[in-house]
């Protein structure tokens, strides 16, 4: 058994792990009584930490939030990104000053093992400055404080078209992409998965009620944003058959929004670009054979495209041998 000021040091990171834990769970984890349990959350409290009695069948505890911030446990990992992150914060509104105060006191305390990693991260990296939209904080602390929760979030929202409306969402995880923010989640109103641009939402309060997490969509939300997104902005969209395989094709197409296996050495893609031009020198790059299944258009660029390759090529002087 844990010593009691060990044993509390493991209560309150489990207390920040997650919103609500019952008595028992939290005994099981610390291979101690509930009535243990009840002891240490009472000496949390005397030191400031806000452990509240949840409600509920078996009843239980969360970590609430108190008048002053108390101190956080963070293991090295975790230190290591919180100071990485402060570094390079970009995209969000009013934070550079704040990111750099918050930077000051952490690396103050950061055990030296930890600082050289940071040290180290940092002078191995570059940031090139962005011109995306810039994000407001509040917004994303709201958005990730009901991913947390586990409530529903009500927003309006205006698309990519300027059309307006007003959602109401079971939040999964926000994603950054391309110096975006994108927030994945079940649209209630659509009864489907939706990617939103947090630059374009404004959450509406007080939350929804508590839901039961869902599967993510496709097993992977970065690779599900990635093709939400292409999905929407390109202006034009192809299929084509590729004989390469599907993983070969996913690797090295950044346009593909769906490539479906046809064999070990064939798949059909779905495509997607600003114009067919630019989608005929893509579908070039990957040096394998494909042929066109739906994009006339895109069948007459590679023909336009193909014979100004071969006047270069005519024209061009051989090479010395």
């Amino acid at each position: 058994m844990l010593q009691t000021s060990a044993r509390l040091l493991r209560l309150l990171s489990l207390l920040e792990t997650r919103r609500d834990w019952t008595g028992a769970d939290l005994a099981e984890r610390l291979a101690v009584t509930t009535r243990t349990v009840r002891s240490d959350v009472g000496k949390l409290r005397d030191l400031g930490y806000p452990v509240e009695a949840s409600s509920g069948v078996q009843g239980g505890y969360r970590l609430g939030a108190g008048a002053q911030l108390p101190p956080l446990l963070l293991d090295d990992d975790e230190a290591v990104a919180v100071a990485v992150g402060l570094r390079t914060a970009t995209g969000v509104a009013g934070i550079g000053e704040t990111s750099v105060r918050a930077l000051a006191k952490l690396e103050q305390v950061l055990p030296s093992r930890l600082r050289h990693r940071v040290h180290a991260l940092q002078a191995a990296t570059v940031s090139v400055p962005g011109t995306g939209p810039v994000v407001d904080a509040d917004v994303l602390t709201a958005i990730a404080s009901a991913i947390r929760a586990g409530e529903r979030l009500r927003f309006d929202y205006t698309s990519h078209d300027r059309a307006a409306s007003r959602r109401d969402v079971e939040p999964h995880r926000l994603v950054g992409l391309n110096r975006r923010w994108y927030l994945v989640a079940w649209d209630t109103g659509r009864d489907d998965w939706r990617t939103f641009r947090v630059d374009r939402m404004t959450p509406k309060v007080p939350n929804g009620p508590r839901f039961t997490p869902r599967e993510p969509p496709e097993g992977d939300v970065a690779q599900f944003v990635q093709r939400s997104v292409g999905a929407a902005t390109w202006r034009y969209h192809a299929k084509v058959r590729l004989h390469a395989s599907a993983e070969y094709v996913r690797a090295r197409l950044p346009l593909a929004v769906e490539v479906t296996p046809e064999g070990p050495d064939r798949c059909v893609a779905e495509v997607g670009s600003d114009n067919a031009a630019m989608l005929s020198l893509y579908l070039g790059l990957l040096e394998v054979d494909f042929e066109v299944l739906d994009a006339p258009e895109l069948a007459a660029e590679l023909a336009k495209t193909g014979e100004r390759f071969l006047r270069a090529s005519a024209r061009s002087s051989p090479a010395p041998r």
